[in-house]
């Protein structure tokens, strides 16, 4: 990293000049050898440029944690949007309504996550708790079912579920142990790494704008033949009442 430090010379000076005859204060007088330290606008653009990394990496280093309730018999579902070719971690567990003592067996839960197109990522029967881990192969919502069998009497069970995405689900910790970098890198590389997400939601953002614009000139489109369409069986009707009206009262020969 590039240190900027500057370094002055001290002087010993005379820190007022004060004359008797002038009745103002005493003024302080720097001798015009005295150095003048500036900052210079790369190093401001430095420091801003690294408090937007920082706002922007606590911004995207977010995960879904949550904690719910599911009844017995009913489904819950929790849909993530996820970029193509972007690492997803998630992992949960049925909390014990009984600390200290085995879980009860009315307690177990099914879990599935799937993609927008149904392919199926990951699928679990009467567990007490299960994690999963898949790179998206397709952009869009990804969703992820709990459902409980049916009890009589009915039952409540509360899970805590933990959806990561992007740079959330990278495990830094292994990076930092496998590496063996200090702290000072492995933030570094996790700017990085949010640079690179940030600029690949810009492009995602970018494209999907494309497709929007796209759909909105053909609703457009398809809306002004509609009205001409409209319009024209319009004038047709009309004329058509207006020529039966014209041959009725011809055959009755009133005009």
């Amino acid at each position: 990293m590039t240190d900027f430090s500057f370094k002055a010379k001290s002087r010993a000076q005379k820190p007022f000049d004060f004359d008797p005859r002038t009745s103002g204060e005493p003024k302080p007088i720097l001798p015009s050898s005295t150095p003048i330290l500036f900052v210079t606008p790369a190093v401001t653009m430095i420091r801003l440029h690294a408090l937007l990394l920082l706002i922007l990496s606590s911004l995207l280093a977010t995960c879904r944690s949550l904690r719910f309730d599911l009844q017995s018999g009913h489904t819950k579902c929790i849909t993530e949007d996820i970029k193509s070719n972007s690492m997803t971690v998630g992992k949960y567990s049925v909390v014990n309504p009984n600390e200290g003592h085995p879980m009860p067996e009315s307690h177990k839960l099914t879990a599935r996550v799937t993609s927008t197109y149904g392919n199926n990522y990951h699928y679990a029967d009467h567990v007490e708790s299960g994690q999963f881990a898949f790179t998206a192969a397709e952009a869009g919502d990804y969703m992820a079912c709990f459902w409980t069998p049916d009890h009589r009497p009915p039952n409540t069970v509360t899970v805590d579920f933990d959806w990561k995405t992007g740079v959330a689900a990278k495990d830094w910790g292994s990076v930092a142990k496998k590496g063996q970098v200090d702290l000072m890198e492995l933030e570094l590389k996790k700017l990085h790494d949010t640079i690179n997400s940030i600029h690949e939601e810009m492009f995602y953002l970018r494209d999907r704008e494309e497709e929007m614009q796209e759909l909105n000139r053909a609703t457009n489109s398809k809306m002004a033949w509609l009205s001409c369409l409209s319009l024209f069986v319009c004038l047709s009707v009309a004329g058509l009442q207006l020529w039966h009206l014209k041959t009725f009262f011809e055959k009755k020969k009133l005009i």
